[in-house]
């Protein structure tokens, strides 16, 4: 229990208010608060002399700021301030500064005007074009947009393809998918990889195979796919189609109509083929020396599969097997009455030796006996001339 103390109260210090002030001040309003009571506002009791003061409550602590660079706080005054814009122009319409669209040009007379264009001049406009386009561009569009006739267009993508190729260029033109396209050099892709900061797209052995089957066996059936690597296909199939290097092509006309599934447009451009044709054939696989063996084995993700042969082995199929073998069969007899009709021809030659041989030792005899004098004419012999 607190002693009481003669310490006046918050009360008593301050003067009740009766509507007038203190001389020379002026009357406060009616249900005004004065100042002086509203500066100086002290708790409603004072604590006693002896007691122990109250300890004052820690505030908490604030939380650290995060550490944020000058130059991010400069870019986000700047963005709250273009949010915010200039409020003197809030009530003022805009101006219309856009010029109006021009006609565009009949291709008759592009079509004359690029007829006038020099050769370096049509080298620039397929090398903007190809620049420009997303996608491999076809010499038609080419056309198309410049107006430039399909000879010249083929003479300058041969020469800006023999310039990216001779020269140390970090881009090249390649022909995919039907048509054109810029893209970087393989060399500096790792270069090109770290600026866009994207992950090499690379392939499963599983998808590899199940597409290799499908490029080369297409229109193809998933059971027929699935029939020749062993294993179910669906979740590759489901992935290829989702990274659109497969599309569906139709239904096959039997029992349960199985869909059909060929290679897409993006399928070309991803593997940089030209078309279908440009694929490797099973006999350029078999002609694989050992040292690009290992080098394929080496940078195909591994995993429990057959290599290369048995891929091989797989899209190789029976009739043309046997028509290959037939073919081996009659080049080996074709190789063996070679072999026989050559060693006719050398024993005839060795027998033709031999008869030269023989000829000449007998002329040679011949001569010498020609060459020694010989004996009188015989008794009873017919008498010598002039006899």
């Amino acid at each position: 229990m607190t002693e009481p103390t003669d310490r006046p109260t918050a009360a008593e210090d301050v003067p009740a208010q009766d509507g007038a002030g203190p001389e020379g001040s002026a009357a406060a309003p009616e249900g005004a608060v004065p100042e002086t009571a509203a500066a100086a506002s002290p708790p409603e009791a004072a604590p006693a002399e002896d007691a122990p003061a109250p300890e004052t409550a820690a505030a908490p602590e604030a939380a650290p700021a995060p550490s944020v660079s000058a130059a991010e706080l400069d870019a986000l005054q700047a963005a709250e301030e273009a949010k915010q814009g200039d409020p003197a122009l809030d009530e003022v319409e805009s101006a219309d500064i856009d010029v109006a669209d021009d006609k565009e040009l009949p291709f008759e007379k592009l079509a004359a005007a690029a007829r006038r264009l020099s050769a370096d001049r049509v080298r620039t406009v397929v090398e903007t074009l190809l620049f420009l386009a997303e996608r491999p561009l076809t010499v038609e569009e080419m056309r198309a947009a410049s107006g430039v006739d399909v000879e010249r267009l083929e003479k300058a993508l041969d020469k800006l393809s023999g310039h990216y190729r001779e020269g140390p260029c970090g881009i090249v033109l390649h022909e995919v998918a039907g048509g054109w396209q810029l893209r970087t050099s393989p060399d500096n892709s790792d270069f090109a990889r770290r600026f866009l900061k994207v992950k090499p797209q690379r392939l499963t052995r599983a998808a590899l195979e199940t597409l290799a089957i499908i490029a080369y066996r297409q229109p193809v059936t998933r059971p027929e796919i699935e029939d020749i690597r062993g294993v179910d296909c669906g979740a590759v199939v489901k992935a290829l189609l989702e990274r659109k290097l497969v599309k569906i092509l139709g239904k096959k006309e039997e029992p349960g109509r199985p869909i059909l599934y060929g290679t897409t447009r993006e399928f070309l451009e991803f593997f940089a083929l030209k078309d279908l044709a440009s694929l490797p054939t099973l006999r350029e696989f078999h002609e694989l020396s050992e040292e690009h063996r290992d080098i394929v084995e080496k940078e195909t993700p591994a995993e429990q599969a057959p290599g290369i042969e048995g891929i091989v082995a797989e899209l190789s199929d029976e009739k043309l097997r046997a028509e290959l073998e037939a073919k081996r069969a009659e080049s080996d007899a074709a190789l063996d009455e070679l072999e026989q009709a050559m060693a006719a021809a050398d024993e005839k030659a060795r027998a033709a030796e031999a008869a030269l041989a023989e000829k000449k030792r007998v002329d040679e005899a011949e001569a010498r006996a020609d060459a020694e004098p010989g004996p009188g004419p015989a008794p009873g012999g017919p008498p010598a001339a002039g006899s």
